[in-house]
């Protein structure tokens, strides 16, 4: 068998038709690939209903995190490649075939895309996937999102599967040390789309928020690297700048020079994009200078959950 798709499920049960009827809609042998469903303290019929449309279901320990739920999938994976994909995902009927490509290149470790939002999506999840799509073609890449990426078994074995004591951010550590031993490929053929991105600006702070839970915790676990740091530095800059101009403004300690001065340091954190809107302003294209303006809020947005997330010192890592 080539293939072992792992989904972990909690309370899925709204999800679980669409993913796993993509799934077994694949243009691909059945014998071929197998799906585990690994169910983690569900209050629905999420079990019973992924055992009825043909997926094998696992019970996951009581209090696993999403990293020891994948670990307990790849313990009951026979596939030579692991497909680790999440509930509220589905994927086209060419998925494994394009997948099939890295299969006989040794050098190739791991492989995916970032999902793409569902044709209805609005404009909060179009324009935060224009970030995360990458290059739109295959190529090499440092890490990968858990929600569609495939991992070669015994590689994922050798380097110790997902760090269990991980919350969020599990992803991008089981990247860097997979990509210590080969090569990670972003490949957009080998796609599927995501129906659960946040879908407003409320839920977008709230879940990065949460995502933020294990980012400095992650960066100590695989060890520190200037790389990385900017991802932990930019976020507490740009939240400890909001916060600042918050407390002059209600206490009306800023002056006005001082004021553009802190709001010019907020204005640089998002890569550079105040040249980018100043750019777009002098093509006179207004299609791209809403664009422009839809990310900088986003990436303004995404610092300040991080950041918040990072100085309210929330527990990111489980004692489990």
């Amino acid at each position: 068998m080539r293939f072992s798709v792992i989904i972990p499920a909690r309370n899925e049960q709204a999800n679980l038709e669409r993913c796993l009827g993509s799934l077994f809609g694949l243009d691909w042998d059945p014998a071929d690939f197998e799906v585990l469903v690994v169910d983690h303290d569900s209050c629905d019929q999420t079990a019973g209903l992924a055992a009825r449309l043909g997926a094998q279901v696992i019970k996951g320990p009581p209090g696993a995190t999403i990293s020891g739920l994948r670990n307990l999938g790849a313990r009951r994976a026979r596939g030579e490649m692991l497909a680790f994909l999440d509930a509220d995902c589905s994927v086209p009927a060419n998925w494994l075939r394009e997948a099939v490509r890295y299969l006989d290149r040794d050098d190739v470790v791991c492989f995916g895309s970032a999902p793409a939002p569902p044709d209805q999506a609005n404009w909060v999840q179009k324009a935060w996937y224009q970030i995360r799509r990458g290059k739109g073609e295959a190529a090499e890449t440092d890490w990968l999102e858990s929600m569609n990426m495939f991992v070669r078994h015994r590689e994922f074995n050798c380097v110790g599967g997902v760090d269990e004591r991980l919350i969020t951010c599990e992803d991008y550590d089981l990247s860097l040390r997979l990509g210590r031993v080969g090569k990670l490929v972003a490949d957009p053929r080998v796609a599927a789309v995501h129906h659960g991105e946040a879908a407003s600006l409320g839920h977008f702070f709230r879940k990065e928020y949460w995502r933020g839970t294990s980012n400095l915790p992650g960066f100590l676990v695989h060890g520190a690297s200037l790389r990385e740091l900017p991802s932990v530095l930019l976020p507490v800059a740009c939240a400890l700048t909001a916060a600042t101009v918050l407390l002059f403004l209600l206490t009306g300690l800023l002056g006005r020079q001082e004021l553009f001065l802190v709001l010019g340091v907020w204005l640089a954190f998002a890569w550079q994009t105040p040249l980018l809107l100043l750019a777009a302003w002098k093509s006179r294209d207004r299609f791209r200078l809403l664009a422009t303006l839809q990310l900088y809020l986003l990436l303004n947005l995404y610092f300040l959950a991080r950041g918040g997330s990072l100085l309210s010192c929330r527990r990111g890592v489980s004692n489990g």
